[in-house]
């Protein structure tokens, strides 16, 4: 579990539960605060806790200025990845357990093999001719009498549900993993309602779109698409949707370092919010009243005004020595590193006097010290030592200070008139 950001912890709870009853649509969610909060980890929690149907898409806000495509379609594609369609269907199955199996070998070693399958239910028993298809599905899934499977008619999918309960007093080698099941009863031929929660819109957008095809999907390299094609399939969705055919299933898009976006982002974000096919949107920043990107106006988070009426702002909060501890002693067990008391004490202290992250990064620093000391237990030298080798923020500031004038390309005239 998370430590510490409480606060933090039962609003993500609360947006949590709005997005469960789709009371989010057209808001996003700010979550703000200082470096090494757990801004991230929030996000990654709310995603996790929504299920693996649910749509899961990261960002960062640099990344959009790297691809060879432009900033709005770029974020274009991030909506539609994070926005999953259910699509259900209706499909023919043989359903029943296996009686027998008869393989027919050619005696010349060459051709095709045929066979026989016979299957019952509590009601009917019958026998079906194979291919060569058919037969190499079954040995793929290593179907043996006993065994209760399904057949999709359409595409000759063959899925093995388990052993009959009929099985259960045989003497074969079986794992403790073998599932048994009832025999099925009723007719062998069935319709079931098949859900496909895979297919994403923006999927869907690639393969429909002329200039890339299906190939696209496993190549990532998907271009830019046409806005006729996403019209088009916008109105073939609400199609099957007032069917009844499919379900639109809102993700989650994240934004990491949001204050890297610049204003003609932060339009497209604010017109896209109002759109019916729109994820949940959660950015994160670390930083304080600011100036936008691509302008010369300041404003809190460096996000416009306008768009941050829009958001649900969480903010984070720095952690107390007691939750510095906490987590420094999550680190030390993840990376078996074992610190004596002492060296736990001074490790905090670092932590409240520098930043976490630094404290964090000394851990593994110190274990190898005191590995070549041929130690078991880092002790307070060890962390002295690595202390004294690695600068943290601040000590690194202070010796550009003193040291300014034998560095290349001295400018700090200039950044104190910028100050």
């Amino acid at each position: 579990g998370m430590v510490g950001q409480l606060a933090s912890r039962r609003a993500a709870g609360l947006i949590l539960e709005m997005i469960k009853e789709g009371h989010i649509a057209g808001r996003a969610v700010l979550i703000a605060g200082q470096p090494g909060t757990g801004k991230t980890a929030i996000a990654m929690g709310i995603a996790q806790s929504l299920g693996p149907d649910t749509p899961f898409t990261a960002l960062a806000g640099s990344e959009i200025y790297s691809l060879e495509m432009s900033k709005t379609e770029a974020l274009s594609q991030a909506f539609r990845k994070a926005i999953g369609v259910r699509i259900k269907e209706e499909t023919e199955i043989i359903e029943g357990e296996v009686v027998e199996i008869q393989i027919d070998r050619p005696a010349t070693g060459t051709g095709s093999k045929v066979g026989k399958l016979t299957l019952k239910t509590t009601e009917m028993e019958t026998i079906y001719d194979l291919g060569s298809k058919m037969i190499e599905s079954l040995s793929k899934e290593r179907v043996q009498a006993g065994d209760v499977i399904t057949i999709d008619k359409a595409t000759g999918k063959i899925n093995k549900l388990g052993r009959s309960f009929t099985r259960a007093r045989d003497y074969d080698a079986m794992g403790a993993q073998t599932q048994f099941v009832q025999c099925p009863e009723g007719e062998l031929q069935k319709r079931k309602e098949v859900v496909h929660t895979v297919s994403l819109l923006h999927e869907i957008d690639v393969i429909n779109s002329r200039t890339q095809g299906f190939l696209a999907l496993f190549s990532g390299d998907t271009g830019e698409i046409k806005s006729e094609v996403r019209e088009q399939i916008n109105a073939k969705v609400s199609e099957w949707r007032e069917e009844g055919k499919a379900e639109i299933i809102p993700g989650v898009l994240f934004i990491d370092e949001v204050h890297m976006l610049d204003m003609e982002c932060f339009s497209f974000l604010n017109r896209a919010l109002e759109s019916d096919l729109s994820p949940v949107l959660i950015m994160a920043t670390n930083r304080g009243i600011t100036r936008i990107r691509g302008t010369n106006y300041q404003s809190p988070h460096g996000i416009p005004l306008d768009l941050l009426d829009r958001l649900l702002i969480i903010a984070t909060s720095p952690y107390t020595e007691k939750e510095t501890r906490q987590i420094l002693k999550i680190r030390c067990e993840e990376e078996d590193v074992e610190l004596s008391e002492e060296a736990h004490t001074v490790l905090t202290r670092i932590g409240l006097e520098t930043s976490l992250r630094y404290a964090i990064q000394l851990i593994s620093t110190a274990g190898l010290v005191c590995r070549k000391r041929r130690g078991t237990e880092v002790q307070v030298e060890d962390i002295k030592r690595v202390y004294s080798l690695f600068l943290d923020e601040s000590r690194s500031s202070q010796y550009m200070k003193e040291y300014q004038d034998s560095f290349l390309f001295n400018e700090t005239s200039k950044f104190k008139e910028y100050q």
